[in-house]
């Protein structure tokens, strides 16, 4: 069947790539995905995107002739080369955040977007952003509740799984628990400091990227996401602090949310259900990032009133950080198209 776009992928091995490629394999309409190495790929490698086999070739300008946008999911070092070869001719995604303090660049996430009045001034332009996924979570939660029931204030705990990082982060968070089970010594090449079976407020003092520049960002495209238009002032921006949890995948966030006026638990339900929110109800089992894998959107559960402060109550929301961050990139590029 002949396709109706042609879509270049630099980093399709890595973790966001995988996820895009398995998104696009059942997209409609049908995506075009040429997949283009970067870091360790080695160009001519046959692999494929759903049951097609398919070619990575080299990031180089010939391979991008043609195609109608580019998604950026490899490494920072892949993503510069790309947005130079690309140039102001060729729409990007980035979901590796290299453009991110471009002034040019959109911060864009379509499922918030969605529940916005946006003017379709964020889909201008050829460089786009996607948000970080817990705050696209984030602002998912804030944006639907505060439309009903408007927030007094709000206190958001993340914890953010190993995955977030790369593929290289996963492998030593295993080799952690391995290593730590047999006694031996752990390897520290990413967060320099334990993090099986334990917790982490901040990475030791050598690991590469800190745990605070993650924290900054969210911060940072979570105010932006709750600017976004819509019916009457935005959901204030809320306290917010970052946890690396020793899990592999999913994003577990506790929030905690004062009201104006407490509406209750089913009003608050009735509230947030929506297509990009999975409510699960008192007679259900509280959401695990576990079995939010491989979901689109955010599950919302365990809801329960603040004992001490009347107008307030506690949240527990779950997203997979991989398919949340992918979705959105692709919604993008289907705009685009």
């Amino acid at each position: 069947m002949a396709r109706d776009a042609s879509i270049a992928l630099v980093g399709s091995d890595s973790l966001l790539g995988r996820e895009i490629r398995d998104i696009i394999a059942t997209s409609e309409p049908e995506i075009d995905l040429r997949l283009l190495a970067a870091d360790a790929e080695q160009p001519g490698k046959l692999t494929r995107v759903g049951d097609e086999p398919t070619f990575v070739a080299g990031l180089e300008p010939e391979n991008l002739v043609g195609v109608r946008a580019v998604f950026l999911a490899g490494s920072a070092e892949s993503s510069r080369k790309a947005l130079e070869l690309a140039g102001d001719s060729v729409p990007v995604i980035d979901l590796t955040y290299a453009a991110d303090e471009d002034p040019e660049a959109r911060l864009r996430a379509p499922l918030v977007e969605s529940e916005a009045e946006d003017d379709g001034e964020r889909a201008a332009g050829n460089l786009h952003v996607i948000a970080h996924p817990a705050a696209i979570a984030v602002a998912l939660f804030l944006r639907r509740l505060h439309v009903q029931d408007p927030i007094r204030r709000s206190v958001i705990q993340i914890l953010a799984p190993a995955s977030e990082r790369g593929a290289a982060a996963v492998q030593e968070l295993q080799q952690q628990t391995i290593s730590l089970l047999s006694f031996k010594a752990v390897p520290r090449a990413i967060f320099d400091t334990q993090l099986g079976f334990n917790l982490l407020a901040r990475y030791g003092e050598e690991a590469p990227v800190p745990l605070e520049d993650a924290e900054l960002r969210i911060e940072h495209h979570l105010a932006t996401l709750l600017d976004l238009p819509g019916d009457g002032e935005g959901a204030p921006m809320p306290s917010l602090r970052l946890i690396q949890a020793p899990v592999f995948h999913g994003y577990s966030i506790s929030a905690w949310v004062e009201f104006e006026a407490n509406p209750g638990i089913e009003a608050l339900e009735s509230s947030l259900a929506s297509g990009s929110i999975d409510v699960r109800g008192a007679g259900f089992e509280p959401p695990t990032n576990v079995g939010q894998a491989g979901q689109g959107g955010i599950t919302v559960g365990a809801i329960v009133p603040d004992r001490n402060v009347a107008e307030a109550c506690w949240f527990w929301i779950v997203a997979d950080n991989l398919r949340l961050a992918a979705e959105n990139a692709v919604a993008v590029a289907k705009g685009i198209l």
